[in-house]
């Protein structure tokens, strides 16, 4: 099995297990964990598709996405008020 399908299925068990744990999350919460596991596809993805290290794309695709999230809260945040 190449890289790119092993990274891709870790991803989605990962994502799929995330997402189940939701229920008692805060919407804050919610949106840095969607943030961080959509950033995670989106990097591992890109960086196999570049011919790198997929789990080293994840890392920093989760990082940004999770930022994301959160400067995205943080903005909603300031517009209810």
């Amino acid at each position: 099995m190449t890289t790119l399908k092993r990274s891709l299925i870790a991803l989605s068990v990962v994502a799929a297990v995330a997402v189940s744990g939701c229920s008692n999350m805060t919407t804050a919460q919610q949106r840095e964990l969607s943030g961080g596991a959509i950033g995670a596809a989106a990097g591992a993805g890109i960086t196999a598709l570049a011919g790198g290290d997929a789990i080293w794309g994840a890392v920093g695709g989760a990082a940004v996405g999770a930022l994301g999230g959160f400067l995205y809260n943080k903005h909603e945040q300031n517009n209810s008020n």
